[in-house]
């Protein structure tokens, strides 16, 4: 809609159509509602167009549309050169804790991470991993950080304390730095689930850790 010299205010209405595409200009004056009509002025248009990534082209059907290609952005475990990681370890449960820290020191190993790039912090217990894997984050000196370590159900709640807070310090951790974070704390009923998990028969879930951060 706009204005012409003469005060006149112009109502344009756009038709589309299969065959092309027409605009046509109706004049309203300001005293009368009534639109009086006028002969159309038509704009042509090529036989395709682009915009936002789509191409479309008039000539086939509307379910012809195709999209720009789609990257994909996945993670390599063969180019290891250069990368830095950082390992939190709880001492607390370390018959369990020390398994999965061996697990993911010899993961590392066998995807050619140097030695001189890995550093192994210990911390007193799970609860303490969120604070000090934020902290190394926010150092920029690391790629990833690991954090390890074990949670086992007692006859108290302090089990489900200790592990929802477990499981939020690290998600923190890895939002305010902006480092991932990779969770590697067994949440387990008993000691047999944490050793099965710990190199028994359900693996290791250290060299997992360590292979997720590689890649």
């Amino acid at each position: 809609m706009a204005l012409n010299g003469n005060g006149c205010c112009w109502i344009q209405e756009r038709i589309l159509s299969g065959n092309g595409c027409g605009v046509f200009l109706t004049p309203r004056s300001r005293s009368s509602a009534a639109i009086l009509p006028r002969k159309p002025t038509a704009l042509s248009f090529s036989s395709s167009f682009q915009f936002q990534g789509f191409v479309v082209d008039r000539k086939q059907s509307s379910s012809s549309i195709q999209t720009a290609a789609v990257r994909h952005l996945v993670g390599s475990v063969t180019k290891t050169q250069g990368l830095r990681f950082a390992v939190v370890v709880a001492r607390f449960n370390e018959i369990v804790t020390k398994p999965l820290l061996e697990g993911a020191l010899d993961t590392f190993r066998k995807y050619s991470v140097n030695e001189e790039d890995i550093d192994v912090v210990w911390v007193p217990g799970s609860f303490e991993i969120g604070i000090v894997a934020e902290r190394l984050g926010k150092s920029r000196n690391y790629h990833a950080i690991l954090c390890i370590g074990a949670v086992i159900r007692g006859d108290t709640t302090h089990y489900d304390a200790v592990a929802n807070s477990v499981a939020s310090g690290v998600l923190s951790a890895g939002l305010n730095s902006g480092v991932p974070c990779i969770f590697g704390v067994l949440t387990c009923e008993n000691m047999d689930q944490a050793l099965n998990r710990a190199g028994g028969k359900s693996g290791n879930k250290g060299a997992e850790c360590a292979l997720t951060a590689v890649s």
